[in-house]
């Protein structure tokens, strides 16, 4: 598959224009502020309304945590296997540009959540906290404590994912669509839960996926190009 003028309009500038102009309507109106205190804070006492609960913390934090270390650990376990196995031998391509777009995704992610700066919603004086609310293009005083909340680590290790559908759109485009929507929606409902709990806002989310899909697209890329040794990324025959 050549990476050629379409395929880079429709997964790269499409994408990085409607993040940019997402993030901007985001920063521009102050919208992370306002989503939260309308949808995920009870402002009258209830405090966060998924802290402390099951279905946020116990079952879509922890639990989908596990579901994607597990996946990533399978999907590794096979790519060592492919080395024995022969029926998997096919797939040790496929297998690899897999581990390593989840591994990419998740490092970036927590690499940038300790240069960005940033607090988590829970911290702010709005929601309770200790710090003041400062906007997301905003300068951030140099007295503030040092903060590491943007982007968000837990929808990223969902939305990393999305590399389902670059796995599988060189075999059969029906699945990678499949593959994509579960990448999204996994990353969505981790996102929900975090935001519920306070833990991040949108932005902070809506960079993570930006993150799991440009790292999917350039890792995908390398292992097409022609100028590359890594060979193509469709399964061996």
């Amino acid at each position: 598959m050549r990476i050629d003028g379409a395929f880079l309009r429709t997964h790269a500038l499409w994408p990085l224009i409607a993040y940019l102009a997402a993030m901007a309507l985001l920063a521009g109106l102050h919208l992370d502020l306002g989503i939260a205190q309308r949808w995920f804070f009870d402002a009258t006492g209830g405090g966060w309304r998924g802290r402390g609960a099951f279905w946020a913390e116990g079952l879509l934090h922890a639990g989908g945590g596990a579901l994607v270390r597990i996946v990533g650990l399978a999907a590794l376990g096979a790519w060592i296997g492919s080395w024995k196995i022969r029926h998997l031998a096919r797939y040790r391509r496929a297998l690899s540009y897999f581990v390593l777009a989840i591994a990419l995704t998740n490092g970036l992610t927590g690499l940038l959540k300790h240069v960005t700066n940033i607090d988590c919603p829970w911290d702010l004086e709005p929601f309770g906290g200790r710090f003041p609310y400062i906007g997301l293009l905003a300068d951030r005083p140099d007295a503030l404590r040092h903060a590491a909340c943007f982007p968000g680590a837990h929808s990223a290790s969902g939305f990393a994912l999305v590399a389902l559908y670059f796995v599988l759109r060189d075999m059969n485009r029906g699945k990678a669509w499949v593959g994509l929507v579960v990448g999204l929606a996994l990353g969505a409902v981790f996102a929900f839960a975090q935001e519920a709990r306070g833990a991040h806002f949108l932005s902070h989310d809506l960079t993570s996926a930006a993150i799991a899909w440009f790292t999917s697209l350039a890792l995908y890329a390398l292992y097409t190009s022609r100028s590359t040794t890594l060979p193509a990324l469709r399964p061996a025959s």
